[in-house]
């Protein structure tokens, strides 16, 4: 049976809701009773617990802040007892309370996870206190130095995700921009499996492509990296556009930690003289042209996915640019947040008229032209997630790629 009294003591004022809960784990009813009386004497403001086993300990630890172990319990013997704690609850200071002096003992209890080691019958009231009060503060530094390093490496992970999911576009056409943005979905910081590249080929032709894994967590995000890199690679190879999508299809079939993970694409390939190019959308949302005939869709047959089916003829179409543009290539999560407290989604057609209030009047005040740049995607993004009533869901990637002709002499 447990149980369990609060140490008073003469001058202490600390309030029940205060005290630190401390479990002693003892079998032995002398031993427990000369714990007790210590630690009234010494008027310690613990609220303090007993259980007379492993078994009967499991059940209380919610609210420990600190046990009091001793190392011959009828259910471990030992260290037995310090690492099935650590097992339990690794963020709980262990101090041992037993009756074997022994150094040796005493410093693999440390290295097993105990925060300190007592003899019975070599402390008093005052040192018990001290040494549970020191174990706690001990215990939440260690915890907060775990905390940290994991936040490092969690950091640098996603650093690592980042470099290869979003890199710096290769681009030496001065006429050409790239304004890029990711937002991880809800409250996660780890990047998904959204990704985009731009490349400018060595025959002049620049290709800007936006890619989607379905799911969320690291293993999409790797294999977002893989097909990103895949497609990068082909694409400064000069291999034409369709095999450089069946190249990304066949890294996805390989590459994948599940057997039905699929992920859809969208290609931009802009000719040399910039005024035109062929899209392909593989499953994809349609990008959006921005000039100063208004926005609008750009139209393309829209295939499978890859890793949905084995597609080696990749259907495209021309597009007209003209000679200012912006093209608008975005992942769905842009577009899936609502746009009230109902089920209606934002959808393409809602991500244009967003785009559509952000017109102003051009200088000769002839036409209304959005405004393009870091101005337009942020207040774009910024719109979708007031009317999603905060943080978007998905995870999106926004690659905005525009281009300004010289005007002819």
């Amino acid at each position: 049976m447990v149980a369990e009294h609060v140490s008073h003591g003469g001058q202490a004022r600390t309030s029940g809701s205060e005290r630190t809960r401390v479990l002693l784990i003892e079998d032995d009813d002398g031993d427990a009773l000369l714990v007790d009386e210590l630690l009234l004497d010494a008027g310690a403001p613990f609220s303090v617990r007993r259980a007379r086993s492993m078994a009967e300990a499991r059940g209380v630890l919610a609210g420990t802040g600190c046990v009091l172990l001793d190392l011959e319990l009828p259910d471990s013997r030992g260290l037995q007892g310090v690492r099935m704690l650590q097992e339990i609850r690794p963020d709980l200071a262990v101090v041992v309370l037993t009756g074997i002096s022994d150094e040796h003992l005493g410093e693999q209890a440390v290295a097993a996870g105990a925060q300190d080691y007592l003899v019975k019958g070599q402390v008093d009231g005052f040192l018990l206190q001290r040494v549970v009060r020191y174990a706690i503060e001990r215990r939440k530094a260690e915890e907060t130095q775990r905390q940290l390093s994991e936040a490092r490496l969690y950091a640098a992970e996603n650093a690592r995700l980042e470099r290869g999911l979003l890199p710096s576009p290769l681009l030496s056409d001065e006429r050409l921009s790239v304004i890029s943005r990711y937002r991880s979905g809800g409250q996660q910081m780890l990047l998904g499996g959204d990704f985009y590249d731009v490349v400018e080929a060595p025959d002049g032709w620049v290709h800007a492509m936006v890619g989607d894994v379905c799911g969320r967590g690291p293993d999409e995000a790797a294999l977002g990296v893989c097909l990103r890199v895949a497609w990068r690679t082909m694409i400064l190879a000069g291999r034409p556009a369709g095999e450089t999508l069946t190249a990304v299809q066949e890294v996805l079939e390989h590459e994948r930690h599940q057997d039905r993970l699929f992920a859809t694409m969208c290609m931009l390939s802009v000719a040399p003289d910039r005024s035109q190019g062929r899209l392909y959308l593989a499953g994809h949302p349609q990008p959006l042209l921005i000039s100063g005939d208004g926005v609008r869709e750009l139209q393309a047959p829209i295939s499978l996915p890859p890793g949905i089916t084995r597609i080696t003829d990749w259907p495209s179409a021309p597009v007209a640019l003209g000679d200012t543009w912006s093209v608008l290539l975005y992942t769905d999560g842009l577009v899936e947040g609502k746009v009230g407290p109902g089920p209606e989604r934002l959808g393409s057609d809602g991500l244009v008229r967003l785009i559509e209030k952000e017109q102003v009047p051009d200088p000769a005040g002839q036409q209304r032209v959005p405004p393009v740049g870091e101005r337009l995607v942020d207040a774009t993004i910024s719109r979708a997630r007031e009317l999603n009533g905060g943080d978007l869901d998905d995870d999106l990637a926004v690659l905005l790629l525009s281009c300004t002709l010289p005007a002819d002499p």
